[in-house]
């Protein structure tokens, strides 16, 4: 499946979430997937748990995550000891 198809899958509409982007047709939200990916949750329990969510629709909060990421410069949450 084309990025451009996978990011179809994911909408944003101020009336759903204040606007976060959600799988499109859900209030499953992009971070709450990608949390749940961060806290060792693996992909067959995600889709265990939500139903009518598919492997496409979690690949799609990755890409996402991934794009929205592109022309960030990364700033670092805590400061290394010198």
């Amino acid at each position: 499946m084309s990025d451009e198809m996978l990011l179809q899958r994911i909408t944003a509409d101020p009336q759903v979430l204040t606007g976060k982007p959600v799988i499109k047709g859900t209030r499953l939200s992009v971070e709450h997937v990608l949390n749940l990916l961060a806290h060792d949750a693996n992909v067959e329990e995600i889709l265990d748990e939500y139903e009518g969510l598919t492997r496409e629709d979690v690949r799609a909060c990755i890409l996402f995550a991934s794009k929205s990421l592109e022309s960030t410069s990364f700033m670092p949450l805590t400061q290394e000891a010198a």
